[in-house]
Order: structure tokens, then C-alpha cells, then sequence
């Protein structure tokens, strides 16, 4: 018997269910002499509307009567998947954990399997009580500022689209995947070309890899903030919220972007820092239904809800979309009092009837660098409670594209009812936007809309704002992963080095190993 993987098999929508028997035409096999086929990649060939067609790459077993099939074209020897080595936790202090989102949790969940026995600091709640703050806030308006849709167990992450794809090509990606489905993902998040969790699968997810971690001699603090450190001779003293305090070698950084306490307590300890771009923008609004209907034509029925992607540069600057959320809803996404703050949500069907998208500018440090390293977080700081200020009650500004592009204000909404919990103000977004965003806004809209046909349909919602798609710090570390500060291992986006869940998780699993590796290691 061989094992094979076979690429570009292609299927015409809607007959996916016989995968088999496109698979042995395409590549002259006997039914009968295939005794198993498993899927390792789906994707969508969209570009012509009339003729949509998926296109698959799976796995086979053959007889050996096939072996002249290998080095044709698409046909490659089956590979076996990136085995992780776990070795020994040999320091004498177990490593400490600050911060529970993607980077923190598959870096405590490799040093837990290495018997580390990690010491994991998360200033928000676990999983279960954070919904009911959560969900306290979308609906009355209670702010928790330690445990929301920012802060708390899973991270910003756990209150998203639950995209897990990255633009990083790293024999991790597999691994990660491949742990998202073991503790409770779908199985097509295993195989498809844009996978997503949805935030409904990713609160049991989260829950499960800390269970895991505890059961390996992890010990979690909820409820609990990084608040200072003091070195003692070759370690760090780490002290908490809760009168705490944690003797460490290692003490890892996975504070996630909205922190910024934390992150101006280490920069005035002298953790050497700084400034990065970031992005700016808005939340676009559309019916779904209309979505399918430009990617997808009179196949709209036959796939799943479309997403879209589109970028162009204005004067220099980048005007893109970003974590575009099919069947999902625009969140209010807030840590801190009197401030807006937005982004997308959906659950893993993506079964609501809007989509939306971050529509964002992209900001150089030269638009905000003054004086200090940290001048980023003021600025998005500012922009987030001049939008608040707006309605003063907790809605988000807001107006539709029509109106925008005219330099007008709309009187309600026409076709896509807003999503936004506490409701929208409709208003000048010049009023909560800096003048070159929103001159670059006005300038993309139409540039997009020639390759993305009605995504800048004058019914479209514009809720702003956006800020926090990334840090506008970057805690500079070096070639060992280390900050200026002997000890301290920044990771993920709070620390300027993960653009999503994917590349987050990515950076906490290779610090861990980093660490645990005797080369590389204090």
C-alpha cells in the first residue's frame, strides 16, 4: 500500500458528496484499489460565476500497483505531520504566564507538557463568568474593565470571527490547527482554506486547553493583573493585584493589545520599546445575502456564507479590509469607560443576515510620535473617546456610504438594519476620524468598489471606529525572543508580534520552545 496526496482535484459545486469518483477519474484509479481518502485542503474557484469549482487536496491509500503515479503532476508521497519534542523543564522556577489569549495559552500549553508546571496571570475571568460580563455590557451597558470582549480567558480573540488562517508559512500551522480540533473545533477547520472557529466553539475550546493545562500541573489566577516586577539577583519578583507575588526565571508576556496599563508600568521599569504602525478606520455594513450574491452569483445557494478581501493604496498609505466576518455582528468592543470601540463577531454557522468588515487607514508613527514612545496609545485613546462623545450614551457613530462620499450625513438607515448592540448615532465620522483617514476612506470606497462590485453600495453602514486591529507598540526583544530586561519574553500582539489568532498562537508556542531549548535558553 502507498500513501499519496493528490492536489487540484476539482469538483464542480455541489457534487462534493462524490469526491471519490472525481478523485479516481481525474487520476485513472480503480475504485477498488483506494481503500481510503481523507481531505487535507478545500477551497473555492470563484472567478468565473457560472462555472464555480471546488478545489481539493486529500490524501489517499493505494494499492502498490500506483506507484507510478508519484512525481506526476499533483501527485506528491504523503507526508507525516510536525511531531513537537517535549523536553524536560530543568530550572529551578517554574515560568510565569502573563495573559490567557492565543500566545499565552499554546505557550503554557507547551511548557505544561514540558512539566513546567506554568503560573498563568490573567487579569479578566475565566471563560463562564466572562460571558455573563460580557454579556452584561451588550446589553445594559456594565462595564467590566478587567474582563470583556478585550480582557479575560482566550483573549480578544474568544469575541471574534475565530479566523484561523495566517499569512505565515510555518510547519506550526498544522499543529495548531490540528490542537484547535482536538479540544473541541470542527473538523473542517482541519482541511479548509480559510478555516474559522466562531465564537460560540471557541468558549469551549479555551476552556478545554485550560483544563488540559491544569491537569499537567498548570496553575491559573483569574481576576488577577501584573501590576510590577523587581529583579533578585538572577530572577524576577513578579507582584499581582491580589497581594501575590511569583519568583520566576521566565516570565512571559502575552498581555494581548488593549493592556495598556501594563504595557506603560514596563516601559517606565525600562523595557526598551517602541512606536509602530497600526490602522484606523470603520466597520463596513452588509446585508449578507448581497455577499453571496457578488462572490458567488446564482451558486450563491450551493456555498457557504462568502467573505471578501480588498486593499489600495492611497497616497502612501494602505486602505485594506480586515477580519471580515460573514453572518456575524459588529461588537462593542470597549475595555475602558466612555470610549467606543468596534469589531466583528460571528459564530461558526455565521448565520446572521449582516456582514461586516474593518474598512481601515493605515497610521505611521510619524502621524503620532511627540514625545514619547507610548504617544500610539494616546492617540488611539483619543479618537475612541471623541467617538463616544458623539452620542455621549454608548452608541457608535455612524453613516452609510452614499452619504459619506457626498460629505452628507443620513437621517437613519435603508437596507442593512445596524447591528451595533447599543445602537448608532448617524454623524459626520470626520468627527471621531483623523482628516487624512477620512480622506482616504473617500478616496478607496470607489477604487475598491471596481473589484469588489457593490461593496461600496450607497446602503452600506459605516460604524466607526476601529483602532485596535493591532499595537502601536512594539517591545523590541531579541534573536532569543528576550526583551531589554533579562528574563522577560514579550509575545503575541500585545507585544507588536501576531496579527490574529493564527500568528498570535504561532509566537507563544515558539518562545516556549525557545526556552525550553538548551541553546537558547538563560
Amino acid at each position: 500500500m502507498i500513501s499519496l496526496r493528490l492536489s487540484n482535484v476539482k469538483i464542480p459545486v455541489g457534487n462534493e458528496k462524490n469526491i471519490k469518483n472525481f478523485v479516481c477519474k481525474q487520476f485513472k484509479i480503480k475504485t477498488e484499489d483506494l481503500s481510503s481518502l481523507r481531505v487535507l485542503k478545500q477551497s473555492i474557484d470563484a472567478r468565473k460565476k457560472n462555472n464555480i469549482i471546488s478545489i481539493f487536496q486529500v490524501e489517499v491509500t493505494l494499492t502498490d500497483n500506483y506507484k507510478n503515479l508519484i512525481g506526476q503532476r499533483d501527485v506528491f508521497l504523503s507526508k507525516a505531520p510536525i511531531a513537537l519534542e517535549y523536553p524536560e523543564w530543568e530550572y529551578s522556577l517554574r515560568p510565569v504566564i502573563v495573559g490567557f489569549g492565543p500566545a499565552g495559552m499554546f505557550s503554557a500549553l507547551y511548557l505544561a507538557r514540558c512539566g513546567a508546571n506554568p503560573i498563568i496571570i490573567e487579569r479578566g475571568e475565566k471563560i463562564e463568568e466572562r460571558q455573563k460580563s460580557v454579556k452584561n455590557f451588550l446589553e445594559n451597558k456594565i462595564l467590566n474593565s478587567n474582563s470583556n470582549v478585550q480582557f479575560g480567558e482566550g483573549g480578544a480573540g474568544t469575541f471574534s470571527d475565530g479566523k484561523l488562517n495566517t499569512n505565515i508559512n510555518s510547519e506550526y500551522n498544522s499543529f495548531i490547527i490540528d490542537e484547535f480540533y482536538k479540544y473541541g473545533a470542527p473538523e473542517e477547520i482541519t482541511f479548509q482554506q480559510n478555516p474559522h472557529v466562531g465564537t460560540d466553539y471557541l468558549s469551549k475550546i479555551v476552556k478545554n486547553i485550560r483544563l488540559e493545562i491544569e491537569s499537567l500541573g498548570g496553575e491559573f489566577h483569574f481576576s488577577t493583573t501584573f501590576i510590577s516586577f523587581e529583579r533578585s539577583n538572577s530572577n524576577l519578583i513578579i507582584h499581582c493585584s491580589n497581594g501575590d507575588s511569583y519568583s520566576t526565571q521566565h516570565l512571559l508576556l502575552a498581555l494581548g493589545h488593549s493592556a495598556r496599563d501594563t504595557i506603560k508600568m514596563l516601559h517606565s521599569n525600562g523595557v526598551l520599546m517602541e512606536p509602530k504602525p497600526f490602522s484606523i478606520g470603520v466597520r463596513m455594513e452588509h446585508l449578507q445575502r448581497d455577499i453571496n450574491w457578488m462572490q458567488y452569483g446564482n451558486s450563491a445557494a450551493l456555498l457557504p456564507p462568502a467573505s471578501y478581501k480588498g486593499a489600495v493604496h492611497i497616497k502612501g498609505r494602505g486602505v485594506y479590509t480586515f477580519c471580515m466576518c460573514p453572518g456575524g455582528t459588529v461588537m462593542a468592543s470597549t475595555s475602558e469607560e466612555g470610549s467606543i470601540v468596534t469589531n466583528g463577531m460571528s459564530e461558526f454557522k455565521r448565520d446572521k443576515s449582516n456582514a461586516n468588515s474593518a474598512l481601515l487607514v493605515s497610521v505611521l508613527p510619524e502621524d503620532f510620535t511627540k514625545n514619547s514612545v507610548l504617544d500610539g496609545i494616546d492617540y488611539q485613546e483619543k479618537y475612541e473617546r471623541l467617538a463616544f462623545g458623539i452620542s455621549g450614551d454608548g452608541r457608535a457613530p455612524c453613516n452609510l456610504v452614499g452619504e459619506f462620499l457626498n460629505k452628507q450625513v443620513a437621517e437613519c438607515y435603508r437596507k442593512v438594519v445596524p447591528s451595533y448592540p447599543h445602537g448608532v448615532k448617524y454623524c459626520d465620522l470626520g468627527k471621531c476620524l483623523p482628516d487624512f483617514a477620512v480622506g482616504a476612506l473617500r478616496e478607496a470606497l470607489p477604487l475598491l468598489n471596481k473589484k469588489l462590485h457593490g461593496i461600496a453600495n450607497v446602503d452600506t453602514l459605516l460604524t466607526g471606529v476601529e483602532t485596535r486591529s493591532s499595537s502601536p507598540v512594539r517591545i523590541v526583544r531579541n534573536n532569543e525572543k528576550m526583551s531589554s530586561i533579562q528574563g522577560i519574553y514579550p509575545i503575541g500582539e500585545g507585544a507588536g508580534y501576531a496579527g490574529g489568532i493564527m500568528s498570535a498562537a504561532m509566537d507563544g508556542l515558539k518562545t516556549a520552545i525557545a526556552i525550553c531549548d538548551k541553546k537558547n535558553s538563560l
